[in-house]
């Protein structure tokens, strides 16, 4: 269990480092490598993108190398002693390298007599290693960007259209420049530098590369016109039309080969602008049925009020936006719902996976950018992120120590079997934590601003400062934790709930919640992450989590002892203690943060359900989406839990456009609640199997609207920031958004890439994730359908709440699926 650890972090390895200058009594060192830009790149990315990650740099300053020249001198002629000696100096100059571990690039000391100057090969070596690395990534880096530029064209396809020019153009006796060097020759004495033949070959060239170009803007221009039909969305369950069938074979001709992770980027289309009168019109319908005749008809007022006044003029920016922006909701989702908050992050906005669309149409990238590398920085007002394109170490934390971990060495990604040397290194390790940095992250754990001032005062300058960019500027944060979590077969519902809270929010103190994600690996060999949602949505992170459970034992593998594949290596560096220095009075607030996180932890009442009576195999021989199923169960789930309906959020990506994110599918429906209300009725099963179908195919005309762009609250939130831009008040806009989303879901895709056979390899499954209630009086459900016969439903709510209860509303679920499947009568069916 153990080696599994190592082959996890090996399947997330990654490039980048930097050690720190720090200064010693009578040693001065000396920072003096070209901390060049590496990539951070997971093996499986590699994999799976079939492309190197990320670009830029991530370097320290000349000026954070070197000690202060005038303070050298001094010190070099200092009196010293009780005799007025000239103290002997010596000085060591180390290399910055993550993979040089403190190696001495040259040695030198001061004395009376003179300077004695010692070099070390080996340190100049790994200086000189960290500089063709650096190299080798700035040349990937912009090959890839010119292949990602001109896709889908090709350097191959550059070559045929300028054969194939010239061949015709001699073919045919024409002057392959079209006359054009004749008119430039009238200006610019073109023929005194070259020949006749020389120009033809030149004139001919420039020609067919402007051919070529006009053919990749057409074929771009094509299927951005063709991605932007959505119509095969709409077709009934199971059908594809001839039209569909031809437009995917359209879409297949203008995409190219061998696309790389961003190619698309360019193809895909806009997210468009609904009309303010059709977003009212779904509105209200939606609110319907939550609202008695009177309620209703104020709001109805309110709507129509607004489509006829101040609407418009906020649409009319709103819609200057969407034509000079790549998408027009997705940077203002990011600052406002997200960075702006400055309550704690942990539990109600980050969240946690655990352990255990067709390929012809092309989505979104754009969020796997700031997957590795990124931190979420605290902020008085806003927060901000920090993206620094490549990264060399990782930080593990362990029993209170922070530490360093290089993952490379010699130029080269560190094998398997050396991460595992490495991990066991810190293991071993029995130093005790430093004043303060046991509970360190809990300061990521509560409220922003506190955090945000504690930055700033205590960790601006010093080895404070160094420690925390080697955290912030890491590819990832790894716990190795000290608890065992498990499912355990005798006890499923506890352990499983108690894996589901470790994960959620741990100690308060032993994850970096600011990190993009953490992965966390127990003791006894279990593991998971938990991810900070601003920079990216829920199914990235699953994506990545899908290539690592799958990847491990197909490309890794195990030896026959258990160990990771590969030999360890004696002179490996050993992972670096971080060094910090925290007053008493930055304890107090790390303390403080911590009784916040702690409170919001504590009061935290999560439950997991492994749906084991059937998935979605049964529910697909019902002839209904298994989304749309589970979705009206959930009502009905509520409805008996609390007796009334709510407001109900449903996460939909809208990545099929440039940039997008999300939007939400008001799952609650007139349809939903007419079928809950036949269920607590005497009604017939032919009643209610009729009402259950409506409201089905309603769900599903709901989510195909919110992907394809004409989804109700991302255009009223948008709308609303127009609003406050402007300084203008919305009774609408407001009280639309001040709603409460007391029943929050989400559906956690799986298999986003085929990369094994679900049903022979069920164990390389995730169990899914989670995340905290939206409201204090609510209900946080994330769903994970497994293959044919498991449905893993992960349930929250805040135990502080009299109104909610995650175990009862589990049993809810669980028979409101039972108790929907029965109406069909599928047992009667195949007698």
């Amino acid at each position: 269990m153990q080696a599994a650890r190592y082959q996890t972090i090996k399947a997330l390895a990654l490039r980048g480092g930097g050690d720190v200058v720090c200064c010693r009594k009578r040693t001065v060192r000396f920072d003096v490598a070209a901390l060049g830009g590496v990539c951070v790149r997971s093996r499986l990315s590699f994999i799976l993108h079939r492309r190197a990650e990320g670009a830029g740099r991530a370097t320290r300053r000349s000026g954070e190398r070197a000690v202060d020249a005038a303070q050298t001198r001094r010190e070099l002629h200092r009196p010293g002693g009780e005799h007025g000696q000239t103290e002997r100096i010596e000085g060591t100059c180390v290399t910055a390298m993550a993979e040089a571990h403190q190696a001495v690039a040259f040695q030198f000391t001061v004395s009376p007599d003179g300077i004695d100057l010692q070099l070390s090969h080996e340190a100049l070596r790994q200086i000189y290693l960290s500089g063709i690395h650096s190299w080798k990534k700035r040349y990937i880096r912009f090959k890839n960007g010119i292949m990602t530029g001109v896709y889908p064209g090709s350097p191959t396809g550059l070559a045929v259209v300028t054969v194939g020019y010239m061949a015709s153009t001699k073919y045919a006796q024409l002057d392959p420049s079209l006359g054009l060097l004749a008119k430039l020759g009238t200006y610019l004495p073109v023929s005194r530098y070259a020949s006749e033949h020389s120009q033809r070959i030149l004139g001919g060239v420039l020609v067919s590369t402007g051919l070529w170009i006009t053919i990749i803007f057409i074929m771009r221009t094509t299927l951005k016109c063709l991605l932007s039909w959505h119509g095969w969305m709409f077709a009934g369950y199971g059908k594809l039309s001839l039209k569909t069938r031809i437009w995917l074979g359209f879409v297949k001709l203008f995409s190219g080969r061998n696309p790389m992770l961003y190619s698309f980027q360019n193809s895909l289309p806009r997210l468009p602008l609904p009309s303010v009168k059709d977003t009212t019109k779904r509105y209200l319908e939606t609110v319907r049925p939550l609202m008695d005749d009177e309620q209703y008809k104020r709001m109805e007022g309110l709507a129509k009020d607004f489509e006829k006044n101040l609407g418009p003029r906020l649409q009319w920016y709103l819609k200057l936006k969407s034509w000079w922006a790549s998408n027009y909701v997705s940077d203002w989702w990011e600052e406002y719902i997200y960075l702006r908050g400055r309550g704690p992050i942990m539990v109600n906005s980050n969240y946690y996976a655990m352990l255990m669309l067709q390929n012809t149409i092309p989505m979104c990238s754009a969020q796997y950018e700031r997957m590795f590398n990124t931190s979420r920085i605290p902020g008085l007002d806003t927060d901000i992120l920090q993206h620094v394109n490549d990264s060399k170490h990782i930080i593990v934390y362990h029993k209170g120590r922070y530490f360093k971990v290089s993952m490379y060495y010699d130029g080269r990604l560190l094998r398997p079997r050396e991460i595992e040397q490495q991990m066991e290194r810190i293991l071993a390790d029995t130093s005790e934590p430093q004043p303060g940095e046991e509970m360190l992250a809990a300061l990521t754990a509560g409220d922003r601003v506190p955090w945000a001032k504690a930055r700033s005062t205590y960790f601006s300058k010093g080895k404070n400062k160094q420690s925390l960019d080697l955290v912030e500027k890491s590819a990832f944060f790894a716990t190795l934790d000290d608890t065992e979590q498990r499912y355990e077969a005798d006890n499923p519902v506890r352990s499983l709930d108690r894996y589901a809270k470790s994960l959620l929010h741990g100690k308060c103190y032993d994850r970096w919640f600011d990190k993009s994600f953490n992965l966390i690996i127990y003791k006894n060999g279990t593991m998971g992450l938990n991810a900070e949602h601003s920079w990216a949505d829920a199914p990235v992170i699953g994506h990545l989590w899908e290539h690592v459970l799958s990847l491990d034992p197909i490309k890794l593998g195990y030896t026959e002892d258990g160990h990771c594949k590969g030999d360890i290596h004696a002179s490996l560096p050993k992972p670096q203690r971080l060094q910090w220095d925290i007053p008493l009075a930055c304890q107090d607030v790390i303390s403080s943060s911590f009784v916040v996180a702690k409170t919001l932890a504590d009061d935290v009442d999560s439950h997991i359900i492994p749906f084991s009576n059937f998935g979605k195999g049964l529910i697909k021989k019902c002839k209904l989406s298994p989304d749309a199923f589970i979705q009206i169960a959930l009502q009905l789930a509520h409805f008996r839990d609390k007796g009334t309906f709510c407001l109900t959020y449903e996460a939909s990506m809208t990545r099929l456009f440039r940039e997008g994110r999300t939007e939400t599918v008001r799952s609650c429906t007139n349809e939903s609640c007419d079928f809950v209300r036949s269920m607590m009725k005497d009604d017939t099963r032919e009643q209610r199997l009729k009402l259950l179908r409506i409201a089905a195919e309603k769900h599903q005309q709901l989510y195909r609207l919110a992907m394809t762009g004409k989804g109700i609250d991302r255009h009223l939130f948008c709308l609303y920031v127009v609003s406050k831009y402007l300084g203008v008040e919305s009774p609408f806009l407001k009280e639309v958004l001040s709603e409460p989303w007391r029943l929050s879901t989400s559906q956690t895709p799986l298999q986003q890439v085929e990369l094994f056979d679900l049903a022979r390899h069920p164990e390389r499954a995730s169990s899914g994730g989670g995340f905290g209630p939206v409201a204090d009086d609510g209900y946080g459900v994330s769903y994970i359908i497994l293959g044919e016969q498991l449905i893993n439903f992960h349930i929250s709510s805040k135990l502080s709440s009299p109104e909610t209860d995650s175990h009862r509303f589990g049993n809810n679920i669980r028979q409101a699926m039972l108790d929907m499947l029965d109406l069909f009568q599928l047992d009667k069916a195949n007698k």
